[in-house]
């Protein structure tokens, strides 16, 4: 006969190896992404949501990188180009480019523009690499996967404290 186990302790168990899965794997796995011809990781947690282009209206007198506002289930969204703020030269709408919406915790109502996808990447698949100095504040570890392509960390929790990011108007 088998054993009798209440609902309750059962709930509990399964709650328990949930935790622990999820837990192991957001401390190993990045979100790959394209921005401005290099590689970038994302934290998952730092990403509320991946979303195709939606449209985007402009704002007058605005800095250069920063695209404009965009209606995502009715809440307006601020979208910032992440390669031309930068410096690496403003996207081009391209059906691979992709809105990463920062989560809540950072900074409301706020999404960052990518070129495109590159997956998830595991950082035990990858070396460090201490070659590659790290640019800016929001710039994390540097590493390099087996077929030697860079990839750096982009630190979204950094990036959002910055002045110069938050400054989206003309001064």
């Amino acid at each position: 006969m088998a054993k009798r186990i209440s609902l309750r302790d059962y709930q509990e168990g399964v709650m328990a190896r949930l935790k622990s899965v999820t837990s192991t794997a957001q401390v190993d796995a990045r979100l790959g992404v394209r921005i401005g011809g290099e590689n970038w990781l994302v934290d998952l947690s730092d990403v509320a949501e991946v979303m195709p282009l939606p449209a985007i209206a402009t704002v007058p007198l605005v800095q250069p990188w920063f695209k404009g506002v965009a209606n995502l289930r009715g809440n307006l969204v601020s979208v910032s180009d992440l390669a031309a703020f930068m410096g690496s030269g403003s996207l081009s709408a391209t059906p691979a480019a992709r809105l990463l919406l920062v989560h809540p915790r950072h900074i409301l109502h706020c999404a960052v523009l990518v070129d495109r996808m590159l997956g998830l990447k595991h950082l035990a698949d990858l070396t460090p690499d201490s070659l590659l100095s790290r640019s800016s504040a929001w710039t994390g570890d540097a590493y390099r996967d087996a077929a030697g392509v860079s990839w750096r960390c982009l630190d979204i929790q950094a990036l959002v404290a910055q002045p110069a990011f938050l400054q989206t108007g003309q001064i």
